[in-house]
């Protein structure tokens, strides 16, 4: 069923122009700092990753964002490459934490296996106000093509693109929350002039394969090591998660290039975009940090073992 939803910004029925834009990202307030709670985590990372700034957004008013890459300090250009991305929605708490937990407690575990590219923090901006969307209202994770006009995207775009043809894996990490279905989906119907339809928050852990290249072994061992520290999602009565069909016990797909999603930007062989849904009552915070590490562990683990 179409409903009319109220949002508070815009005509129903009209697409925004900028001065809608404007007053949307207006009503965005900062409620955490990317400085404290990112920033000096990478910063006490130096000793064991080489971290370097790929880009820079201004963000004026609001302050100016550097943008962190960490690699591996025993790089070997012999070796494959394995990229793990988090904050593309900057909303989506475990993708940045479970990054930065990953790099800091297991990541030396692969030192002279392979070479590790993370991007714990692609969307700082968003990352501050717990928002989807970058200062523009554009969505980072529909906005990876060529000449995109997203900032962050283009950015993580321009850093991948040397590396190109080496990417062995790329595992992307994000989150589905009830905001999604308060907030970030009838923010979207108005942004767009649409009418706003409601869908289902599944409660558990879930994978967005890449349909051109689904990979279900590498899927299928993703979730295995996921589930020994959180629920995978059931699917809904019609055999679906977020409405596209489950292919194998939580994992559904999506055409990832098509749709210009971040597990789209590389090469590589093994690729996945994982799904936390921190506001279960069966799960915590610290909990869906582990699974997101659990599941670049498992991804790792299984990629070096079918290279």
């Amino acid at each position: 069923m179409t409903l009319q939803h109220f949002y508070p910004v815009g005509t129903p029925g009209q697409p925004w122009g900028a001065a809608e834009k404007a007053e949307w990202r207006a009503r965005q307030r900062k409620q955490r700092s990317y400085a404290d709670d990112v920033v000096s985590a990478i910063d006490r990372l130096r000793e064991c990753f080489d971290v370097s700034e790929y880009a820079r957004l201004d963000e004026s008013p609001d302050g100016v964002y550097p943008l962190f890459a960490l690699r591996s300090r025993d790089w070997n250009d012999a070796l494959p490459i394995a990229l793990v991305t988090g904050g593309v929605h900057g909303y989506e708490t475990s993708g940045v934490h479970g990054a930065l937990q990953f790099l800091d407690r297991h990541a030396q575990d692969y030192a002279g296996r392979v070479n590790l590219l993370v991007v714990p923090c692609v969307s700082p901006w968003a990352y501050e106000r717990i928002n989807r969307w970058n200062p523009d209202a554009i969505d980072p994770n529909r906005s990876f093509h060529p000449d995109s006009p997203c900032a962050e995207s283009a950015a993580l775009l321009e850093l991948v693109a040397p590396l190109r043809g080496r990417f062995l894996m790329h595992i992307d990490l994000h989150e589905t929350t009830d905001s999604d279905e308060s907030e970030f989906r009838p923010a979207l119907a108005a942004r767009d002039g649409a009418p706003f339809e409601p869908g289902t928050i599944p409660d558990g852990f879930y994978l967005c394969a890449d349909s051109a290249n689904p990979q279900p072994g590498f899927q299928q061992a993703v979730n295995a090591a996921v589930e020994k520290v959180t629920h995978i999602a059931p699917a809904d009565p019609d055999g679906t998660i977020i409405g596209s069909p489950v292919v194998a016990p939580g994992v559904i797909e999506y055409p990832l290039l098509e749709l210009g999603l971040c597990a789209s930007i590389t090469d590589a062989r093994y690729t996945t975009t994982t799904e936390v849904y921190p506001d279960s009552p069966r799960a915590s915070p610290a909990q869906c940090n582990d699974a997101q590490v659990a599941a670049i562990r498992g991804a790792l683990d299984y990629a070096l073992a079918h290279p």
